[in-house]
């Protein structure tokens, strides 16, 4: 199969089907290949990218008949509208209508030249490999309806003759990035069709019969180049934090509920304000100046992983360990009361190891380090409230 979609890109590219094909190599070259870089020297990695969405495209074709008895020639053209459903950020479902316009010439005793207008519609699904880069490759296969006519046909019966079928499609494409909304496509497709009546002829004895679907079946490729626009999107992913490496991030949202929920009247919040006084005050002394409570990092119920909003307090809390390297410190985790007394033991222990570990990769020397689970045996709120369980699930360092 491979081996044919080769063959067929090779037809496509040979230099004697003269000037036009070369300007199409060039094209190609431009957008499957050159950097680019003045256009995508800015970063464009999770702008944009969200874990499911909507999206429109259009644009322009180049058809090109493959596995027929017409040699093909250059006057062909088409274009295209889709509409797409991303439903994570590396799979996604498409449909698309396009117009295709054949030409072809017959190299026999009495040569003519066949056209054929082809109209589809395709069903794909497309897989993205890296969707977090912002030059993104993407494979598609799929299946599509077609209706064509061809005009000035070998076959008389043929011509001027409506005729509907079916073909099956394989092909890889990119979208590159050029803003958080737009991408811009480029796709190299083959289309395998039943049957072999789109270059006119009925004549099966004569046909190549080297299309993906056997026989005498016909075929032909095209080069796409157009636009997606992304109308519609759902969360923010966060695959790419995975991807770069993870970046502090403060949940507003949580902290406005959070102020809400004890607030009498309706409260204006300043964010930028509340991320300083976070950063200033994460690491707070409690009554004893050998304990520190470190506000802001806590856990989802029954989980040992980091939310983001905890970052930019244990970055801080790094920064106070890396500037006094005599101190050292014991870190204690705790729970809230869900779960059995042993479980949660466990667990608080776990979440004190993430932190430790977290402090290490920041520079933190992990001899000075050690580690304590309290479980649910120490509370410092009401465990009867969501918010109390909430602050439960902390962490505190015990100065040594």
């Amino acid at each position: 199969m491979w081996k044919l979609f080769l063959e067929s890109v090779n037809k496509m590219l040979k230099v004697q089907i003269g000037i036009t094909m070369k300007k199409l190599f060039l094209l190609l070259v431009l957008f499957f290949v050159a950097p680019l870089k003045d256009i995508y020297s800015q970063v464009y990695y999770t702008e944009g990218l969200t874990q499911d969405s909507w999206g429109i495209g259009f644009g322009l074709n180049y058809p090109r008949l493959v596995s027929t008895v017409l040699e093909a020639t250059n006057s062909n053209y088409g274009g295209f509208l889709s509409i797409q459903r991303n439903f994570s950020e590396h799979t996604a479902f498409r449909f698309e209508a396009s117009y295709n316009h054949f030409e072809g010439e017959y190299k026999n005793a009495l040569p003519r030249v066949t056209k054929t207008d082809l109209f589809s519609g395709d069903f794909d699904l497309l897989y993205y490999f890296v969707p977090c880069e912002s030059v993104s490759p993407y494979l598609l296969f799929g299946i599509g309806g077609i209706v064509y006519k061809a005009s000035n046909a070998a076959s008389p019966v043929l011509d001027d003759s409506l005729i509907i079928g079916y073909k099956f499609n394989l092909g890889l494409g990119i979208e590159w990035k050029i803003s958080s909304d737009w991408r811009i496509k480029s796709e190299m497709s083959y289309f395998s069709v039943d049957g072999s009546k789109i270059d006119g002829m009925d004549w099966t004895r004569l046909d190549p019969g080297t299309s993906l679907l056997g026989g005498s079946n016909d075929s032909y490729a095209s080069v796409d180049i157009g636009f997606v626009y992304y109308f519609d999107k759902g969360e923010q992913s966060r695959l790419c934090d995975l991807y770069y490496g993870l970046e502090p991030k403060v949940d507003y949202d949580r902290i406005e509920e959070i102020v809400k929920s004890y607030s009498v009247e309706p409260q204006e919040f300043d964010y930028a304000r509340i991320e300083d006084i976070v950063k200033k005050y994460s690491v707070r002394k409690e009554k004893s100046p050998d304990r520190w409570v470190l506000i802001g990092v806590n856990f989802d119920l029954n989980k040992a992983t980091l939310r983001p909003e905890s970052y930019p307090v244990l970055y801080n809390a790094a920064e106070v360990l890396l500037l006094n390297p005599d101190v050292n410190v014991e870190i204690q985790g705790h729970t809230d009361n869900t779960g059995s007394e042993a479980y949660n033991k466990k667990l608080s222990l776990l979440r004190a190891e993430t932190v430790k570990n977290f402090l290490v990769a920041k520079g933190v020397d992990a001899s000075r380090l050690s580690v304590v689970g309290f479980g649910e045996s120490k509370p410092i709120s009401d465990n009867k409230t969501e918010q109390g369980r909430e602050l439960n699930r902390r962490i505190e360092f015990l100065v040594k």
